[in-house]
């Protein structure tokens, strides 16, 4: 039996031959989990981003199509409630803004 260290790492050797990563110019191994490369940013800040490889563990619980499917389901599940959030942020913001304007030109009728 092939351990399990070989065989995540044929896995990641597999992906990154199919990205061709280390045939792209300016990209660097760092190590056999990830490689890296020097960006300049919106800002013209030089940074460094790096592209890694994780092999999740093999697991009783579920099959590896299932634990995929949980993950995306889970990430797109946080972008609607962080879009509702967002949304409910704005809405009290401008209800906010416009209770204070009302309370400016209630002072300012006051004032006269």
């Amino acid at each position: 039996m092939i351990s399990n260290i070989t065989c995540n790492a044929n896995i990641r050797n597999t992906i990154f031959s199919t990205l061709n990563i280390a045939n792209i110019e300016g990209f660097h191994k760092v190590n056999d989990h990830q490689y890296g490369c020097i960006i300049e940013d919106d800002n013209g800040i030089r940074r460094y981003a790096r592209i890694g490889v994780i092999v999740a563990a093999i697991r009783e619980d579920c099959t590896a199509d299932d634990l995929m499917r949980a993950e995306i389901d889970e990430y797109q599940a946080k972008q609607v409630k962080k879009e509702e959030t967002a949304k409910k942020r704005k809405e009290k913001a401008e209800k906010d803004k416009a209770k204070r304007a009302a309370e400016k030109e209630k002072t300012k009728a006051a004032a006269e």
